[in-house]
């Protein structure tokens, strides 16, 4: 089977992260409960008063056994229908409260659950480039939902099940003991061997726990990727493949999951057995008590009840053990996730940016990414200089691979220079802060991105608070006004996931009204126009013209045609800057720019020639 590319282990890993189950990390998740505290805290009363009235029913109910039955013949009901009428409101009052002790704990889980997701996907947005391009976008995700559902019950009904069953269970012993000292001996020691088998079991069931959460990951990664790419799956008939792909993944967690029901139903069966075996044992040996008349049918119906109790809560418990146990494997990976710090670490006090003047100063910068400073064998840039004065149209070429995307990435700090100094307007960018800096650059990449909403939400996006004017006037000055109105619904109009609805020429032009919005200081145009057809260039390269005045801009276009009227052009070749000058310069110079002009004015021709010998 075919296979996708292995990566190193990273600090999220399923290889390194198996091992991180301490314990405290639930106190770390209690800490999200502390906004809920006081309903966590009435809820828990409330599940607490509950428990204590169940403990009430069983000496009623001895009581109407005896009342019934040692008073055969008596036609006075007068204790029979007391009992009756106290059950019935021990009844109520513990319906009662066990319906606010239910809805109460369910509002805790659900706004923590809430919170949680919040937080990490917070977190998720503040890490660099470097993290996503090692982890898989199906893992993170997974986190960001199963596990964090996982954990829900633990910060709701879990904690409050346990102050309940061990005030159950500690309530039940002492009424045991009460009603019958040596009955009472036979059903405790049972207990040792209910806990023994639930620590036991348990740690492999938080062991497997673990594995599910990590295969549902995995699977879900295969098909994210899939998805996302499935314009390639089908182009080249993959689908089979994918099938596989992902099978296998949902294969190895159900084995997983299949492997916990296991363990899970191994120890629900031990359980019953020692609980009702040990019950069995009680009512043969109070059968003989009471036909010795050392105990009254009514006093081991009640010791009966109290037995039931301890066993159901012992049981209970076990299961709150389990939860407890799964919630710390899906809480570690939650963990993993918060703890995982930014490579671009910002600035104790950073510097101010308000409004930007735009130039930009590379000085000796080289670049690696992986991140290594010492050695130029995987440099990416190598020793690059260069000073670009406020609203300069820099245009950057050269074949692929030599360093030009990363180049121009390095401006917003989506990755830190490795060597050398990058300023904007004469300071280090890592004085700034992250927001200040991207705020006064704009992106139009070759391959746009829109969000699944409508096509005035994509343009917002640029400047939220924007109005409604504000936004046509940024849509007509890219070539953009008059596509959105031929929509019937216009600039309502919803693009569809990633903008699938709208053609190419016509999400760069969203694009750009995006950018021309957010009106930047510092605009980046990598292959703005290279996938368009001539018709859609010759619109989106108006709309970048407009775009482009009075803003410093660096251009990347394999077109060299593209960039004949840049203030001037950068050739780059293996991480260097090879040749800098105007157009005219660069072509009486006669060396690597001349050659690409030359290559590609002869392809175009030929392209020409070929296309007027079609149509004659």
């Amino acid at each position: 089977m075919f296979s996708r590319p292995g990566r190193a282990a990273s600090p999220l890993s399923p290889e390194s992260s198996r091992v991180r189950r301490d314990p405290r990390q639930l106190v770390r998740l209690l800490a999200f409960a502390r906004p809920y505290r006081w309903v966590f805290v009435v809820g828990v009363v409330a599940t607490l008063v509950s428990s204590g009235l169940n403990l009430v029913f069983p000496a009623l109910f001895g009581r109407l056994i005896d009342a019934s039955f040692l008073r055969v013949g008596s036609t006075d009901t007068s204790q029979l229908d007391r009992t009756v009428v106290a059950l019935l409101g021990i009844f109520a009052l513990s319906a009662l409260f066990g319906a606010a002790q239910s809805f109460l704990l369910s509002r805790v889980g659900a706004g923590v659950v809430a919170d949680l997701r919040r937080a990490v996907f917070a977190h998720l947005l503040t890490l660099s480039p470097r993290f996503f391009g090692e982890h898989k976008t199906g893992d993170l995700t997974s986190r960001l939902t199963s596990d964090v559902g996982t954990v829900q019950t633990v910060t709701s009904t879990a904690l409050a099940q346990l102050a309940a069953q061990s005030v159950s269970l500690v309530g039940a012993v002492v009424l045991l003991v009460t009603t019958s000292p040596r009955l009472s001996l036979l059903t405790l020691a049972v207990i040792p061997l209910v806990i023994g088998t639930a620590v036991t079991i348990g740690r492999r069931i938080r062991r497997v726990s673990r594995e599910v959460q990590d295969a549902v990951a995995g699977a879900n990664a295969s098909a994210e990727e899939a998805i996302s790419g499935v314009r390639v799956v089908q182009s080249f008939t993959a689908e089979s493949l994918e099938e596989g792909r992902y099978g296998q993944g949902v294969t190895q967690s159900f084995l997983a999951a299949l492997k916990r029901a296991r363990l899970q139903a191994l120890m629900a069966g031990v359980m019953s057995f020692l609980t009702f075996g040990a019950l069995a044992v009680v009512l043969w040996y109070g059968g003989r008590l009471v036909m010795a008349g050392s105990l009254t049918p009514g006093n081991l119906v009640t010791f009966l009840f109290y037995a039931l109790q301890v066993g159901g809560t012992v049981v209970a418990l076990t299961g709150v053990f389990n939860q407890f146990q799964e919630a710390l494997g899906a809480s570690g990976r939650i963990f993993e996730l918060l703890d995982e710090r930014s490579d671009l670490p910002q600035p104790a006090q950073p510097a101010p940016l308000a409004r930007a003047e735009g130039r930009v100063s590379f000085d000796g910068v080289s670049f690696t990414y992986d991140g290594e400073t010492e050695g130029t064998r995987a440099a990416v840039l190598r020793d690059v200089t260069l000073d670009v004065p406020a609203g300069q149209v820099v245009a950057l070429v050269g074949p692929s691979g030599a360093g030009k995307t990363t180049l121009v990435n390095l401006i917003p700090r989506f990755w830190d220079v490795t060597g050398g100094t990058l300023r904007v307007d004469g300071r280090d960018v890592r004085d700034y802060a992250l927001a200040d800096l991207r705020a006064q650059v704009g992106l139009v990449p070759q391959e746009t991105l829109l969000f699944s909403g409508s096509i005035r939400e994509n343009i917002l996006y640029g400047r939220p608070g924007a109005y409604p004017d504000e936004v046509e006037a940024a849509a007509r000055a890219a070539n953009a006004h008059e596509f959105i109105s031929a929509f019937p619904h216009g600039y309502d109009t919803v693009v569809g996931e990633r903008g699938v609805k709208l053609s190419g020429g016509q999400r760069q032009r969203v694009a750009i009204a995006r950018a021309i919005l957010k009106d930047p200081r510092i605009l980046i145009l990598d292959e703005a126009t290279s996938a368009l057809d001539n018709e859609s260039e010759a619109l989106v390269q108006a709309a970048l013209e407009r775009l482009m005045q009075g803003r410093t801009t660096f251009v990347i276009a394999h077109r060299l045609s593209t960039i004949r009227n840049a203030d001037r052009i950068l050739v780059m070749d293996a991480g260097r800057v090879t040749e800098d000058g105007t157009h005219a310069q660069l072509l009486a110079a006669g060396g690597l720019y001349r050659d690409l002009y030359e290559l590609q004015f002869r392809a175009e021709q030929d392209a020409q020639a070929d296309l007027n010998l079609t149509t004659s």
